[in-house]
C-alpha cells in the first residue's frame, strides 16, 4: 500500500470520527419539555397555600414574579396570599397588576371584588364582579358573589335576576338553585321555593341543606309528615346536622311519639351536649312517660347551661309543683321565669298568692 492510499484511508477515518459531533441535536419524541421555573414556583406556592403556609406561599409567588415579571398568574397568587394575610391594600395592588397584565382574568376580578367587599366598597365590588362575568359568562363564583352582594343590599330583584342568569348558562348549578329557593322562601313564595328544592334534591339527592329547608317550609305549612321525611333525608345526607335532629324530635314530641322523640333529642346531644333546648325538650319527653328522675336531670341541666332560658325555668317550676309537690322550689323557678320576661296568668296567680 503506497503512502497516498494510506493518507486517503486516514482521512476517511477522521471524517467518520468527527461527523457525529456535527450532527444537530434532535430531542426524542418522549423527552420531557424543559420546566418553566416561574410556573414551578407558582405550582409550589399554590401547594403551600393549600397547606396553610402563607409565608412560604408568598415567597414562592414573589420568586415567580422575579423569574417572570409578565406572569399575571404569579401576581394573582400573591394577591390571594396577601388577602388571606389580611393585607387588603397590598392585595388590591397585586390583583390590579395581574389585571394589567391580563385584563380578561375572571379569577383575579372575583378576588379583587372580595377585597372591595371587606373594605366596604360595594360599588367597586359590583363592578369587578360584573366585569368577571363579562369576560367569562360561566364564572360561577362571580355570579354567586354578586347575588350575595345584592342580598346584603336587600335588592331582591337583582338577587333573583343574578341567580336566574347563572342557571341560564349553567343549568342545575346547585348553589344557584339553593340560593334561589332561599330567596323564594324569604319572599313568601312557598310553592316556588318547594318546586326549586324538589328540582335540586332530584338532581342532588344528598344535598342536606336543601332537604333541611324543605323540612322547614313543610313544617311552617303544618305538613308534619312531609317535614319529618325531609328532615330524615337531611340527616341521611349529613348525620351531624343537629338542627334537623332537633326539629325531627320536636315533631315526634308533638305527635306523642316519645320513643322517637327521645332518640332524636339524644342524637342532638351526642353532637352538641351543650344544647339547652334539647335538654329541656328531653325533660318534657321523660315527664310524659313518668321517667321523673331523668326529667328532673334534663330540666336542671337546661337551666344550668342557659340561665336566662325562661321556658326551661317555667317547665322546671311546673315539674317541681306537679310532680315533686315542692312549692318552694317551684316558686323559685316561677319567679325567675317572670324576671326573664315570662308571662303566664297561672304563674301570676301562684306567685301573687304567696304575698297575701
Amino acid at each position: 500500500m503506497d503512502w497516498v492510499t494510506i493518507g486517503r484511508l486516514l482521512l476517511v477515518v477522521l471524517v467518520l470520527l468527527l461527523w457525529p459531533a456535527a450532527w444537530p441535536v434532535v430531542e426524542s419524541a418522549g423527552a420531557a419539555p424543559q420546566a418553566d421555573p416561574a410556573q414551578t414556583q407558582i405550582d409550589q406556592g399554590k401547594g403551600w397555600l393549600r397547606q396553610g403556609d402563607l409565608p412560604a406561599a408568598a415567597e414562592a409567588a414573589r420568586k415567580a414574579i422575579q423569574l417572570n415579571p409578565a406572569s399575571a398568574e404569579a401576581q394573582h397568587l400573591l394577591g390571594v396570599v396577601l388577602l388571606k394575610e389580611r393585607k387588603a391594600d397590598e392585595a388590591v395592588d397585586a390583583f390590579n397588576k395581574a389585571l394589567k397584565l391580563k385584563p380578561a382574568y375572571a379569577d383575579a376580578l372575583n378576588d379583587l371584588a372580595e377585597v372591595y367587599v371587606i373594605q366596604g366598597k360595594s360599588a367597586e365590588a359590583e363592578q369587578a364582579l360584573t366585569r368577571a362575568i363579562d369576560v367569562d359568562a360561566k364564572h360561577v363564583a362571580s355570579y354567586l358573589d354578586l347575588a350575595k352582594l345584592y342580598e346584603q343590599r336587600r335588592d331582591a330583584a337583582a338577587t333573583k335576576k343574578t341567580y336566574q342568569a347563572l342557571l341560564a348558562v349553567v343549568p342545575n348549578q346547585p348553589d344557584a338553585l339553593f340560593g334561589l329557593a332561599i330567596w323564594y322562601d324569604r319572599q313568601g313564595e312557598a310553592k316556588a321555593a318547594r318546586d326549586t328544592l324538589s328540582r335540586l334534591t332530584k338532581i342532588y339527592p344528598k344535598h342536606a341543606d336543601a332537604w333541611y329547608l324543605s323540612g322547614r317550609i313543610a313544617e311552617k305549612n303544618n305538613d308534619l309528615i312531609e317535614a319529618a321525611y325531609a328532615y330524615k333525608q337531611a340527616i341521611a345526607a349529613k348525620p351531624d346536622l343537629v338542627d334537623a335532629h332537633y326539629n325531627l324530635g320536636f315533631i315526634y314530641r308533638s305527635q306523642n311519639k316519645p320513643n322517637e322523640a327521645e332518640r332524636a333529642f339524644l342524637e342532638v346531644l351526642r353532637y352538641r351536649p351543650e344544647y339547652a333546648e334539647a335538654h329541656m325538650n328531653l325533660g318534657v319527653v321523660y315527664t310524659s312517660v313518668s321517667k321523673l328522675d331523668d326529667a328532673e336531670h334534663e330540666y336542671e341541666t337546661a337551666v344550668s347551661l342557659k340561665p336566662d332560658y325562661a321556658e326551661a325555668h317555667y317547665n322546671l317550676g311546673v315539674f317541681y309543683e306537679l310532680y315533686r309537690k315542692d312549692m318552694p322550689r317551684a316558686l323559685a323557678q316561677y319567679r325567675r321565669y317572670r324576671e326573664l320576661g315570662g308571662r303566664d296568668d297561672r304563674v301570676e296567680r301562684i306567685v301573687g298568692s304567696t304575698f297575701r
